[in-house]
């Protein structure tokens, strides 16, 4: 029997776990994002930004090939300050505060980018006067006890502040989508990017892939300027702030109601339609969730329908910012929604709530959406940071339960109900009169009474019409 005693066990942690396990709940084009957010966050401590525009002026260029993937930027770089805590695995409690803006927690994602893609990798940055950088390994990353990293003096001076990552010695898997299907992993992180930094690039940010600059994407919404008291297509608008964030959300249609013909043939083209429909949920101006139409965004929940082709015409944006990136409801990957977030549970109810205004106006026009073409064409399509400032000057009302705030709902011009163009005739009348008369007009004493009926009614009108 072993005797109880005291001893110190080995609890550090094991560097194969962040160089091989923690990469592999991230896809590739997600660390490539991962990396665009170290771009963005480096922005925002400029003091170059400014204007409408505060972006403008800065970008970022990845280049990829079999042997080496390289992203580089002119986004201020890593200060010096930060040096011994930029490139730790992890997030150590003495590291200076954030910049208010930025969307990192954890203090993973350049590494996690890194030991995804490759076993060696040089980081150069400059940031004012200073310009260095350092070198990770196959070597360094496979020995378990080395976790210091040397820092040395840039090699080649940067002529900008910034910086530029290069990783080499490329993993098995990723060398292949690199090299023999580039084509089409280039498409699927360019529509990444247009769609989840479509609202930073609006403002300047500048972003190229192998020399092909990416246009930004993202859905506006119809305003159509109200008169008098008649209703109008305007979007659905809530805005709180609430234990440090602030949100703001707005949804609408961002196109004509499509007739029962375009959903049929959006059914036909798979998808080609919707692909601005759904909900867009942005932290700190960076898009974590992008046109989703699941129960996530609140289809299908609380008296919402499910996702149909009919709704192809209705979007949303929900904004989530806040200085303390900690706050905001996002996981560890930064592209997806923590659902367990209360203040994100809580935003989902003002979310259906619009919602709900304009599947039921989608559905009560049903058949005769030519009618009201007309009213979608005069209104203006506006981006989201155009409705937030056009929500200064609208009657927002007080809401009731969490989280409180205030809401827009827009009067919405509902169909006339149709007179009807048929009614039921019915009627008793006996048995023994009612096979005389079948006999009579039928020939047939045992015929249905309704059609008896239906025949005295035919007889009757054409005699009337004579």
């Amino acid at each position: 029997m072993v005797k109880a005693k005291e001893e110190l066990i080995d609890a550090s942690p094991v560097k194969s776990f962040f160089v091989t396990m923690l990469t592999r709940d991230i896809a590739l084009e997600e660390a490539i994002l991962d990396l665009l957010d170290n771009c963005v966050d480096g922005i925002l401590t400029s003091s170059r930004r400014k204007g409408v525009k505060p972006y403008e002026g800065f970008k970022a260029e990845i280049q990829f090939d079999k042997n080496s993937f390289t992203i580089s930027d002119n986004c201020g770089g890593i200060p010096w300050k930060l040096r011994k805590y930029a490139f730790r695995m992890g997030r150590p409690a003495n590291r200076p505060p954030d910049t208010p803006g930025t969307v990192g927690v954890y203090g993973i994602g350049m590494k996690r980018a890194i030991f995804k893609m490759g076993k060696k990798c040089k980081i150069s940055t400059r940031n004012g006067t200073d310009n260095y950088e350092i070198e990770i390994t196959p070597d360094w990353i496979s020995d378990e006890k080395l976790w210091d990293i040397p820092l040395k003096r840039a090699s080649e001076p940067m002529r900008e502040e910034g910086t530029i990552i290069k990783i080499e010695d490329l993993n098995p898997g990723i060398k292949e989508r690199f090299y023999e299907d580039a084509e089409s992993f280039e498409s699927l992180l360019e529509s990444k990017i247009s769609s989840h930094y479509g609202f930073i690039m609006d403002k300047g940010f500048e972003v190229k892939i192998n020399g092909n600059e990416v246009k930004p994407q993202h859905a506006k919404l119809i305003f159509n300027p109200k008169r008098k008291k008649a209703p109008a297509i305007q979007p659905y608008i809530f805005r709180t702030k609430s234990q440090g964030v602030e949100v703001f959300l707005a949804v609408g249609f961002y196109r004509p109601i499509p007739s029962q013909n375009e959903v049929a043939n959006e059914q036909e083209e798979k998808g080609y339609s919707s692909q601005m429909a759904g909900w867009t949920v942005v932290c700190n101006e960076r898009v974590v969730l992008c046109n989703d139409r699941t129960e996530m965004t609140g289809w299908g929940e609380a008296n919402v329908p499910r996702y149909h082709t009919q709704f192809i015409a209705i979007s949303g944006i929900v904004e989530f910012k806040s200085d303390d990136a900690s706050k905001l409801p996002t996981t560890t990957t930064k592209r997806s929604i923590d659902a367990s977030s209360l203040l994100y549970l809580q935003t989902k109810n003002r979310m259906r709530e619009g919602m709900r205004l304009f599947t039921d106006f989608t559905n009560k026009w049903k058949g005769r959406e030519d009618e009201i073409r007309e009213l979608f064409k005069v209104g203006e399509l506006l981006s989201p940071k155009e409705i937030e400032i056009k929500a200064e000057k609208l009657p927002l009302s007080a809401t009731r339960g969490y989280p409180e705030g205030e809401q827009y709902k827009p009067e919405l011009p509902f169909p006339k109900k149709l007179e009807p163009t048929e009614r039921r005739i019915s009627f008793a009348k006996g048995l023994t009169e009612i096979k005389k008369v079948g006999e009579y007009l039928l020939n047939d004493a045992d015929a249905d009474p309704s059609e008896i009926g239906e025949k005295c009614f035919d007889v009757i009108l054409e005699e009337a019409n004579e």
